[in-house]
């Protein structure tokens, strides 16, 4: 196998933990820093520290484990579950893109948790405020927890894609984490949408392909039939976008004439 055969798994695995880690220590940020700002950066960064150790441990203990099952097993389940991990970000990022839902605002959020915030009462221990800890874990580990299944079920379906699965995720916890010291804000400017439907693209090509894999079929060109998936989910991506557009538009017309 060549290197331009696999190169395609290579770059889409990158690519995809880069993308869908971005989009989730994004929001997981957003808390982090409603949490510092409010009740203090001890309690904030206490909480995101133990929620990172949980899910160290996490992939720790699954990654091994992955390894006893046998591969087509492993790579038609993983593959299925990608592929409906894949379909859901790509729905709901289709769904506001047609204006059905409303985008994600990351400002809005941290004016929220910041007025929860104030409103809770509690006394400080050791010092750290036990309510700033558990909303800073709760955030990152919710988040963090999606991030590790992205990484493990990327890497899961093929040999020595973990590293470079990992290494898109960790790149993208490193630019969060300096974009979030630098701006000192919500990254409200991050299209996030539009990283959203790209990752629902390449996580449901990465699904089809690896379940593709687990059912026995040879793939055209092996790994360069990943491009060919991507530009298919990204045609019906697209296509999903204009006909929920047009078919809102004729409900809200219908609505309008009542």
């Amino acid at each position: 196998m060549t290197w331009i055969h696999i190169a395609p798994a290579i770059t889409v695995a990158f690519l995809g933990a880069f993308l869908a880690s971005f989009v989730e220590f994004v929001e997981a940020a957003t808390i982090v820093l409603a949490v510092g700002t409010v009740r203090g950066w001890r309690s904030a960064l206490t909480g995101t520290a133990l929620a990172l150790a949980v899910l160290c441990a996490l992939v720790l203990a699954l990654g091994p484990a992955l390894t006893q099952v046998p591969e087509r097993a492993l790579q038609l389940v993983v593959g299925l579950l990608l592929l409906l991990f894949g379909m859901r970000w790509l729905r709901k990022a289709i769904l506001r893109g047609a204006g059905i839902l409303a985008l994600h605002d990351e400002d809005a959020i941290f004016r929220s948790e910041t007025a929860n915030l104030r409103l809770a009462r509690t006394t400080a221990r050791w010092g750290v405020d036990p309510i700033a800890t558990v909303t800073a874990f709760k955030s990152v580990l919710l988040e963090g927890v999606e991030v590790a299944f992205i990484v493990i079920a990327v890497a899961a379906g093929g040999t020595g894609l973990l590293p470079t699965a990992a290494a898109g995720a960790a790149v993208a916890g490193v630019l969060v984490v300096a974009l979030a010291i630098v701006v000192h804000r919500p990254l409200a400017r991050v299209p996030e949408n539009t990283l959203k439907f790209a990752v629902g693209v390449l996580i449901s090509a990465f699904g089809v392909f690896w379940a593709g894999e687990g059912l026995g079929i040879a793939w055209p060109g092996q790994d360069l039939s990943l491009l060919a998936l991507i530009v298919v989910m990204l045609a019906a991506g697209l296509a999903g976008v204009r006909i929920a557009g047009s078919v809102a538009a004729r409900v809200a017309v219908r609505v309008e004439a009542r």
